[in-house]
């Protein structure tokens, strides 16, 4: 019973890190791409960050510690999911080495991954508008030049 329960533990904790991994997107690579759902998942994050550091800031008088420290984890997990998106998604499978104004896409994308890590950092909204100008800096460049 306990090798059973033992390796029940081991797989549940081993199926989370593979479905958090495959959150990102695949790279075998499948040919299912939905860069727009990508972009729409990265301003809703962005949402999610800009409420998390408004309530943060509301509860720093300390009275309530608890619902305190979930905001800080949830501004701290949806900056990450916007640096997987970037990193995973778009820089790794989506941005091709000879593609059309590469340099300014990749620019526009390090600053979404600053700016998502400047986010984590501080309680600053100005961050998040940094974050989503960055983004829509890439969003022109990647959709005007689409898979280029």
């Amino acid at each position: 019973m306990k090798k059973i329960s033992l390796f029940l533990a081991v797989l549940l904790v081993s199926g989370g890190f593979f479905i958090s991994n495959a959150f990102a997107h695949c790279e075998i690579p499948c040919g299912i791409y939905d860069d727009q759902a990508r972009m729409d998942m990265i301003s809703e994050h962005a949402d999610t960050i800009e409420k998390s550091m408004r309530e943060i800031t509301a509860l720093e008088d300390g009275k309530n510690m608890n619902q305190l420290v979930r905001w800080v984890t949830t501004k701290e997990k949806h900056a990450d999911l916007i640096q997987n998106i970037v990193s995973q998604y778009f820089m790794t499978q989506r941005i091709t080495l000879d593609a059309v104004d590469y340099d300014k896409k990749i620019t526009a994308l390090h600053k979404m991954l600053v700016f998502s890590m400047k986010c984590k950092q501080t309680t600053d909204p100005g961050n998040v508008e940094k974050l989503r100008a960055a983004a829509e800096e890439f969003h022109k460049l990647y959709f005007d030049h689409k898979h280029s």
